[in-house]
């Protein structure tokens, strides 16, 4: 069993950054792919970005790109989403996700674990 926790939500203004952290234990997670996702208010969960569990490759969301970064630091069973130059509809809860996998998967039913979820919330 794997348990993930996500920190480092808030409110920021259009424009800023936050860095999101996902901390896992539990069974060993160094060798899981990871995955954030996001569900904004009457809207579908959405990928956002997923990183691979050797850190060899990453993947993200049109909407993000050049703007986000995925990474993790295996020695601290950690992910990280850094994300700069937030916009009002980055606003959603974001969620990490964990998966017993070699490949970055879209799709969030291909996720084995998932943590609780941090607000994010972008003002104009």
């Amino acid at each position: 069993q794997v348990q993930l926790e996500e920190s480092g939500g808030g409110l920021v203004q259009a424009g800023g950054a936050l860095r999101l952290s996902c901390a896992a234990s539990g069974r060993t997670t160094s060798s899981y792919t990871t995955g954030w996702f996001r569900q904004a208010p009457g809207k579908e969960r959405e990928f956002v970005a997923g990183i691979t569990w050797n850190a060899g490759s990453t993947f993200y969301a049109d909407s993000v790109k050049g703007r986000f970064t995925i990474s993790r630091e295996n020695a601290r069973n950690t992910v990280y989403l850094q994300m700069n130059a937030l916009k009002p509809e980055d606003t959603a809860v974001y969620y990490c996700a964990a998966a017993s996998s070699w490949v970055v998967s879209y799709r969030g039913r291909n996720y084995d674990y998932w943590g609780q979820g941090t607000q994010v919330t972008v003002s104009s």
